[in-house]
């Protein structure tokens, strides 16, 4: 495998979260499936389109985008084995050919294009953990055709997410923190939009834009199974680390009531809102070559 630069996130990916998503993609993709259609319309692809799906996990998106490029192609590449394994399980299955799914660092994996480079890099949450953002992204855009695309969803600011919300109704019983700060490493580091813009403008991306996108997600079947999933998750399962057991109780009691007043009319399961941002950009066109 090519230099993994980002040792912490593929400790995290190949380990206990890594194995959590693969195990567990369709509860995700209930949560996240949402986003799908505005992520790849604002891709721009083409039927004969070259896709990158950065942070791909089990690749959802990537055979989403391979089939939206019948003639084309879509590699999706990610730092996870569990879930690479599980996206190639699942692109079989599905009967998707144009599709393959490679393991490495979306930093610095040596890219092998052909003529012109990617079409369009995406990326549904996947795009937020970079040991080197700018690194990154610069190096994403040399893998772009000119007049190519970037398309990323990526979470807006923690208070306008239900799942943080109802993970902050268990402070003074667990030992909560913050969720994380626009522009600083983690789930939240492309918060903030004037940072965004400002990192892929220095990066070479033109026409950089930040625009709000809500979806709901489904969570689970009903309160207790949502509350259950939640403190399964890996910011859940810190917090269940560090508690004593009857402290655990508590919050799972908590956290059950809190969503109830999630749970649909028509008993279709726990629905929460998700706040993000659609994160778009170009490589400038060659002045020799058509758009």
């Amino acid at each position: 495998m090519p230099e993994i630069v980002n040792t912490a996130q593929s400790h995290a990916w190949n380990g206990p979260e890594g194995v959590h998503w693969a195990a567990h993609q369709d509860r995700w993709n209930a949560v996240n499936d949402g986003f799908n259609a505005p992520l790849l319309d604002a891709a721009r692809l083409t039927a004969t389109g070259r896709v990158l799906d950065i942070g791909c996990g089990a690749g959802r998106t990537t055979r989403l985008a391979a089939r939206r490029v019948p003639r084309g192609s879509a590699l999706g590449l990610d730092l996870s084995g569990p879930m690479l394994a599980e996206a190639r399980a699942r692109a079989a299955r599905e009967g998707v050919p144009n599709v393959s799914f490679v393991q490495g660092d979306a930093q610095t994996h040596p890219f092998e294009p052909g003529p012109g480079g990617f079409d369009a890099v995406i990326s549904r949450y996947g795009a937020m953990f970079f040991a080197d953002p700018a690194a990154a992204f610069t190096h994403l855009h040399a893998a772009v055709r000119p007049g190519g695309r970037l398309a990323l969803i990526c979470p807006a600011d923690p208070g306008r997410n239900g799942w943080v919300t109802a993970m902050a109704s268990l402070r003074g019983i667990l030992p909560l923190g913050d969720f994380g700060r626009a522009g600083t490493p983690g789930m939240f580091s492309l918060a903030d939009p004037d940072h965004v813009r400002r990192l892929l403008t220095s990066a070479g991306w033109t026409a950089v834009g930040v625009e709000p996108v809500e979806a709901y997600g489904v969570w689970g079947q009903d309160a207790e199974d949502a509350a259950d999933f939640l403190l399964a998750t890996g910011p859940g399962r810190h917090l269940a680390d560090q508690a004593a057991p009857a402290d655990l109780t508590r919050a799972r009691t908590a956290l059950r009531d809190h969503l109830r007043a999630h749970e649909t009319p028509d008993g279709t399961g726990v629905r929460l809102l998700s706040s993000s941002w659609l994160i778009t950009g170009e490589r400038p066109p060659s002045p020799l070559s058509p758009r």
